[in-house]
């Protein structure tokens, strides 16, 4: 299969937002006032967190602030006015937004955090009842924090909160209002800590470091400026003029939904997550995030908390707990595993059940997921050759191939239908391309 180049992936990915990065997966762009502080001097940041719709970053200075990665500072009173009416402080100290979807009452606050006291916004309105102290909303959360940025469940064991102070870090769980005391030496002392795109980042000085939010390990080449990255600056930068791909250019490798209801996307050697229409998509080498599938996929799918990747004539499953986890033992052959020859074009599994579904060629092999050893139960001839990718929803099976997609409302009306229905189009509401 044709595979669609990394810069093509992440036109997708940038076409979908207004707050998208300049880089791969890490932000951009700003207008300059005297007046004001300037992010491009290099200044260290007092807070960092998403806006309570999740699109757009508030970066925090003394008293002012900047609503997203373009524009000047602004005085942070224009947002959360009860700031300077309750401390006169003229400073945060740390920031996160709320992610809590049990607990609507505090789903998607932020909380801002002064001295020994917390401050929860919803809609720019403080919250009544609110400052409190810090021990009143967070018991065993510590005062005077350097930072704090939000982990939700998938990415921590647990939907939790981290609390930097120091070297050491309190791992908060929003639920049980437990805390863990990590201690991590081996980054720098954040400043603030920042949440984007599923990663994380600690930012010291004008730099930062992505970390691991579970281990606090630091994979790559660390720290980077971040007027690179989190700004656009006269002389820094990586190049944001990425334009999105035309959508009769789009040709996917595989595509998938876990059981979270998470979408991935694979072309090429990248892939894209999307989580809901407000987070969008965003790009990532597959190497990151399944660091042993180095070539690319052929089929993708999901089944009891794991998620199968098909190269070739292997197959290797990943336990899909807070980060992906490659099963001891794996990979292994499709025989071995799956009781098929041959390689795959694409493969599905609709939600609640347990057969999956084999595409090769002219044929369409159906696996038990529950039986062992598995083989292959039924074989039926394909209508519809040589498919790139399939998809199994609410809205019945998404068989693509090149830049279209057919529609069908079962896997047996896929199996037996002898007429293929209208193809349609990838549109820019689904993956983000040009139309």
């Amino acid at each position: 299969m044709e595979l669609i180049t990394r810069t093509l992936l992440l036109g997708l990915a940038l076409s979908l937002t207004n707050a998208a990065p300049a880089h791969q997966d890490e932000p951009a762009p700003e207008d300059g006032d005297a007046a004001l502080p300037d992010r491009c001097e290099g200044i260290e940041f007092d807070a960092i967190t998403l806006d309570e719709s999740g699109k757009n970053p508030f970066f925090f200075k003394e008293g002012h602030l900047w609503n997203g990665f373009y524009g000047p500072a602004k005085p942070s009173t224009m947002f959360f006015k009860e700031l300077d009416e309750h401390h006169h402080l003229g400073h945060v100290d740390a920031a996160f937004r709320m992610h809590n979807p049990e607990k609507q009452d505090a789903h998607d606050h932020i909380f801002l955090f002064l001295d020994d006291h917390v401050f929860s916004y919803y809609n720019h309105t403080l919250e009544t009842g609110y400052p409190k102290t810090i021990q009143e909303d967070f018991p065993g959360v510590p005062t005077h924090l350097d930072a704090a940025v939000e982990c939700p469940q998938g990415e921590c064991i647990t939907d939790s909160v981290l609390f930097f102070k120091g070297q050491d870090v309190y791992v908060y769980d929003i639920v049980t209002k437990t805390v863990k005391t990590k201690t991590w030496p081996h980054l720098p002392l954040c400043t603030s800590a920042f949440r984007w795109a599923e990663h994380y980042y600690c930012f010291h000085g004008h730099n930062f470091t992505r970390f691991n939010p579970v281990s606090g390990e630091v994979s790559g080449t660390y720290p980077k400026d971040a007027r690179n990255y989190f700004m656009k600056c006269e002389n820094f930068g990586h190049g944001g003029d990425h334009k999105a791909p035309k959508c009769s250019e789009v040709k996917l490798d595989a595509i998938t939904t876990d059981d979270r209801g998470r979408i991935y996307l694979f072309t090429g050697l990248n892939y894209m997550r999307v989580d809901n229409r407000r987070n969008g998509l965003h790009a990532f080498p597959i190497t990151r995030g399944w660091k042993e599938v180095t070539n690319g996929v052929d089929a993708v799918f999901s089944y009891t908390n794991k998620m199968y990747l098909i190269k070739d004539d292997q197959v290797y499953i990943y336990k899909t707990d807070a980060h992906y986890v490659l099963i001891e033992g794996y990979p292994k052959s499709l025989r071995e595993e799956l009781g098929i020859e041959g390689t795959v074009d694409a493969a599905f599994l609709c939600p609640n059940e347990h057969t999956v579904h084999i595409l090769q060629g002219h044929m369409i092999r159906d696996v038990d997921l529950t039986a062992t050893p598995r083989v292959i139960n039924r074989e039926i001839p394909l209508p519809l050759p040589d498919i790139d990718a399939g998809l199994c929803g609410p809205d019945g099976i998404k068989v693509f191939k090149g830049s279209q997609y057919y529609l069908y409302e079962s896997p047996m009306i896929l199996a037996t239908s002898r007429i293929a229905p209208v193809p349609r189009n990838i549109t820019s509401g689904m993956i983000g391309c040009e139309d």
